[in-house]
């Protein structure tokens, strides 16, 4: 990702709390949240990762008038190596995400997310040779620089496609 800005709203919150089916009040209801430990609404543990779509060059993020990957096997017509963005090249995927929180994102931040290389590394697959691993790394601050969540992925890639037996 890109370094791109993103407001933290009351809204976005909400609705991404919805989307992922947690009914916590402390995402929407102020007089609840201000008797809990964190004193006011916070946003969802994962929220962080919605900043992508305030990326326009988003890979994952579908672009009116042009194919998209999307989320089936040939969603929309795209196969595997003609690209069109999303892990087109059918031998990659994402193996892990962790995220280490140094304080609660609340309504009314404004983060900024960069993103920082990480380590690589191999190890031999015994279908698709060598699986090749990729850490990536994005910091995300506040309005006022302070550091708010550190996110660490991996994504893996096969040197060859799996061999069928």
């Amino acid at each position: 990702m890109a370094v791109k800005t993103f407001p933290v709203e009351a809204s976005h919150i909400l609705m991404f709390a919805r989307s992922v089916g947690d009914d916590n009040p402390i995402y929407e209801d102020a007089d609840y949240a201000k008797t809990t430990e964190a004193g006011g609404i916070v946003a969802p543990p994962t929220f962080a990762q919605s900043s992508a779509q305030f990326d326009p060059d988003y890979v994952l993020r579908p672009k009116p008038g042009k194919p998209w990957f999307g989320s089936g096997k040939n969603a929309t017509g795209i196969t595997p190596g003609q690209g069109g963005g999303g892990g087109g090249n059918g031998g990659g995927l994402h193996a892990e995400q962790h995220f280490e929180y140094h304080r609660h994102l609340r309504p009314g931040d404004v983060l900024t997310a960069k993103s920082l290389p990480g380590k690589t590394w191999e190890k031999e697959g015994r279908r698709s040779g060598k699986l090749i691993f990729s850490e990536s790394i994005t910091e995300y601050r506040d309005q006022n620089g302070e550091l708010v969540i550190t996110a660490r992925g991996v994504g893996v890639r096969t040197e060859r496609p799996v061999d069928q037996k």
